[in-house]
């Protein structure tokens, strides 16, 4: 038990979350892996690949969350010019070799691994983004210099981004464009962004919708834009498609997931039980939110929302105790990334938005998204951490004086001062292993 202690320290509710994420993740990946399964003809490989990344990943949670957060402020220094880097030599790449996986260049091959460059470049942003907030703090909100280096970072990251995946630099911006909300950047300047980005989606999309397919492939930088447009279209229009019309991008995907959530019940069809899967390309990763509801039923999806609520709220709890405000910064645009992502994954699955592409954080089958996803685990727990010895710390400071007060009543003759260095014995020992851990 003490052995457990040493080494899985912070919030005991983030861990049983995590815990919960990830068997959730191997009973669904599973199942909803059959069409690899299919494919490399080993029934275990998919499943036995995916069971080792998670372990990786929860090694790299125990390894992060033994890290003081402070060091994370150093994280960006090399993660962004390096993310900023290999996302401008994927995307030449991608239009040099014409090397696409869906139709996009997000990935490339390191020495045999295979990784997203913007799962870094995202990490890189919310940190950055936490430290100049938590610098550019004044008693009117954070400075007008913090919000123009914050959009700067954010422009130049998801202007590299948003050629090769639209959803994701969408993601990472909004998730930027609240924590400027949480650290207070004046309202008229989040306003005016707002209505511009507005307007400007606006545009685009009738831009989109107005031009035909052939003249969208012919613009530069624009190979992407005929499939927007048909993920749009196809979430706008709701006439019934031919089965012939079917694809990877369009009405298939989505028509096969509203299937397996509408042939559901409140309890699902047993895990392993699903029909759908076998017609989802993508069943293990952007649609597997719909093989949850259709193998653990209503309560099964309803399951799977509690938790990411519970991570969120868990969140902001321990933010709150935070006594300064880069960690309460970085954990909050954590866990506003990974729940945001959550949200949309799950409103495509059910039908409520169009299809994005972007997976379940921590249980839908990925590499460098699943290594990622458990090193934000990783910093919330370390972050929680320090909450825990700053609790301490005051229940220490709190007794002293009860202490001290105590010791003169029953020996009004000896020196208070001997008996105020013994109560503010542990609250030193506190102040000292604060500082160790820092």
């Amino acid at each position: 038990m003490d052995l457990l202690k040493s080494i899985f320290k912070g919030d005991k509710v983030i861990w049983i979350i995590f815990l919960f994420l990830c068997l959730i993740s191997i009973t669904e990946v599973f199942s909803a892996a059959s069409t690899l399964t299919y494919k490399s003809g080993d029934h275990w490989g998919p499943i036995t690949q995916h069971s080792i990344l998670l372990m990786v990943g929860a090694v790299i949670v125990v390894l992060v969350h033994n890290i003081p957060y402070k060091w994370f402020q150093v994280f960006p220094v090399f993660l962004l010019p390096i993310s900023i880097g290999l996302l401008a030599f994927v995307m030449l790449m991608g239009f040099i070799t014409g090397d696409r996986v869906n139709g996009a260049a997000r990935w490339m091959t390191f020495m045999g691994i295979q990784f997203q460059p913007s799962e870094i470049a995202k990490m890189a942003v919310v940190i950055v983004t936490a430290f100049i907030l938590s610098k550019g703090q004044d008693e009117d909100g954070a400075s007008p210099k913090a919000f123009k280096r914050i959009m700067i970072i954010t422009c130049i990251v998801c202007g590299l981004i948003l050629p090769e995946n639209y959803s994701t630099g969408m993601l990472l911006f909004g998730t930027v464009y609240l924590m400027m909300f949480i650290g207070r950047v004046s309202a008229r300047k989040l306003l005016i962004l707002g209505g511009g980005i507005v307007a400007f989606v606006t545009v685009f999309v009738a831009f989109l919708l107005a031009t035909p397919d052939k003249t969208l492939e012919n613009i530069p930088m624009g190979h992407r834009f005929t499939t927007v447009k048909s993920r749009i279209a196809d979430f706008t229009n709701k006439e019934e498609v031919p089965a012939a019309k079917f694809d990877i991008d369009g009405d298939g995907q989505v028509a096969h997931a509203r299937i397996a959530v509408a042939t559901s019940n409140v309890v699902g069809k047993g895990p392993g039980n699903s029909v759908q899967r076998d017609f989802l390309s993508q069943a293990f990763s952007d649609f597997i939110y719909a093989i949850i509801i259709e193998e653990l039923g209503l309560v099964g999806g309803i399951v799977v929302v509690f938790l990411y609520v519970c991570l969120l709220v868990r969140v902001g709890r321990i933010a709150k105790k935070c006594d300064r405000t880069f960690p309460a910064f970085l954990i909050t645009g954590i866990a506003l990334l990974l729940v945001t992502q959550a949200l949309f994954n799950m409103m495509v699955a059910v039908g409520l938005a169009p299809v994005t592409g972007q997976p379940l954080p921590l249980i839908s089958k990925g590499g460098t998204s699943t290594f990622i996803n458990c090193a934000y685990i990783g910093m919330i727990l370390s972050v929680s951490r320090y909450t825990a010895k700053l609790e301490e710390q005051r229940m220490h400071d709190a007794q002293v004086p009860m202490l001290i007060d105590a010791g003169n009543a029953e020996h009004p003759e000896q020196p208070a001062d001997s008996e105020a260095q013994t109560a503010a014995e542990p609250t030193a020992k506190v102040l000292n292993s604060d500082a160790e851990f820092e």
